[in-house]
């Protein structure tokens, strides 16, 4: 299966990269950060002062463990606790202690394509939560989440956190939560974090850190289509560039190229032209408000029972429940 997926994988990011480097203006999608360099980099940007996001997120789960559980997982009946990209379920480890030691019967199940992934966050909590019931599901999310809908009727909660959905435009935003919202039913519930609109130069400290950590993780991109594709891109020869518009609440990461040159990427057998000073997008990381989130929310046939916040009003995780019939 993992082989499987790993073919797909590779056959799509040749496809993207193409796409995206043939088109103007230039764009690549920001999930080909992500090798081993990529999420060591990751980490490295989560533990920097100037990134909110985590220890903001960790900060609401922490302090109000008790009143999510209680909009979460108030019910007698078995159920699944579902995540979309666990990661090493840091964050989440706060809720499975709360839930374990008040004996809610449930089973963990989190959602990933790579099996070694899964293996190894399975491995960690069987130390540190034994009597914990774990049931890994390798696959995409939404394979996974329609197969756990049809196979089962237990009650579900589905949690996102790391707010992965400000990587998506609206349009993409609204497609996403449409199909978390298919596989639940009215007694179901999500739970999902959004990063907040807050000053314009917190968020760009944010994504642009005076140490070059942020500019590495962008770079990392034409790193790993040199490595996997054969290509010659000369990272010098880009600059991390990033924007934020208060108006839209939309964060921008871009790579722009500081002279002319040609690329050549010998695996598609394409030579890429740059002119200077040309751009290459590369992320999108949305901030929310309110209003926004009730948007997504109700086009994508859900509603908000509550949301909870940081002591700054920086970060949000909202509960959500399904209209659909």
């Amino acid at each position: 299966m993992e082989q499987k997926v790993k073919e797909i994988q590779s056959e799509k990011f040749r496809n993207d990269i193409l796409y995206g480097l043939m088109r103007f203006p230039k764009s690549l999608p920001s999930k080909y950060f992500y090798d081993k360099k990529g999420d060591k980099l990751f980490q490295q940007i989560m533990a920097m002062p100037s990134y909110y996001l985590t220890d903001c997120e960790f900060e609401i789960l922490k302090t109000h463990t008790e009143e999510i559980a209680t909009y979460l997982f108030n019910s007698k009946d078995p159920y699944d606790l579902i995540e979309l990209g666990a990661g090493d379920g840091k964050k989440t480890k706060i809720l499975l202690r709360y839930l374990i030691a008040k004996q809610q019967n449930f089973v963990y199940k989190p959602i990933d394509i790579s099996q070694n992934a899964l293996a190894s966050l399975a491995s960690d909590l069987a130390n540190i939560l034994p009597y914990l019931k774990v049931d890994c599901q390798v696959g995409m999310y939404f394979d996974v989440l329609d197969k756990l809908h049809r196979q089962s009727d237990r009650k579900k909660v589905i949690i996102v956190l790391g707010s992965n959905i400000g990587n998506l435009n609206h349009e993409e935003a609204v497609d996403f939560l449409k199909k978390i919202a298919d596989a639940m039913t009215q007694e179901d519930r999500l739970f999902m974090g959004f990063d907040q609109k807050k000053h314009p130069q917190t968020i760009l400290d944010a994504y642009n850190d005076p140490t070059g950590i942020t500019a590495a993780f962008n770079k990392n991109i034409l790193a790993r289509i040199n490595r996997e594709l054969d290509a010659t891109f000369d990272l010098t020869k880009f600059k991390h560039w990033q924007t934020y518009n208060p108006e839209t609440g939309t964060a921008k990461s871009y790579l722009v190229a500081t002279e002319s040159m040609k690329v050549y990427i010998k695996a598609l057998d394409k030579e890429i032209d740059f002119e200077a000073w040309e751009s290459i997008h590369t992320e999108i990381s949305q901030k929310y408000d309110d209003a926004a989130v009730a948007w997504l929310a109700k086009q994508a046939g859900l509603e908000i029972l509550h949301c909870f916040t940081d002591a700054r009003n920086y970060y949000k995780n909202y509960v959500f429940k399904s209209i659909l019939d």
